[in-house]
């Protein structure tokens, strides 16, 4: 793995729009059904949109019915982080890019085989390759 980037706010503020800031590095969520991806079906890899990592392949995207863009596995389990987070007194395991710790979505034990996983990720924290699946 690379050195773990970090920036400051005033530096992602340079690089990501204001949504993206918001959801990426203050833990901000999209509007259920809005994203550009709840409801793509191209073919390819998405990457973290603040530093380019891959993280999760088209041919583990399935439709969760929530509105955001939900996998049942990450490209490889070195790619993402997660956490506790029991905000607004809820009780949900925060799933985050681990090459520069941005705010990704959440993971929940209701997905589909194989794996039971429903990574439920908003389009706003990633960035579509299309054609590319490794």
């Amino acid at each position: 793995m690379s050195e773990k980037i970090t920036k400051s706010d005033d530096e992602w503020k340079k690089v990501l729009t204001k949504e993206q800031f918001k959801i990426c590095r203050k833990k901000g969520t999209e509007q259920a059904f809005t994203g550009k991806y709840w409801d793509c079906h191209d073919r390819g890899n998405y990457h973290c949109v603040c530093c380019d990592s891959p993280l999760f392949s088209s041919i583990t995207k399935f439709d969760s019915g929530t509105g955001w863009p939900s996998y049942y596995q990450p490209l490889s389990p070195d790619s993402i982080a997660t956490e506790q987070d029991t905000l607004f007194f809820m009780r949900r395991t925060e799933v985050l890019c681990r090459n520069c710790d941005s705010h990704l979505g959440h993971v929940f034990e209701d997905g589909p085989e194989p794996t039971g996983m429903r990574y439920c990720i908003n389009s706003a924290s990633l960035i579509l390759h299309k054609g590319e699946t490794y």
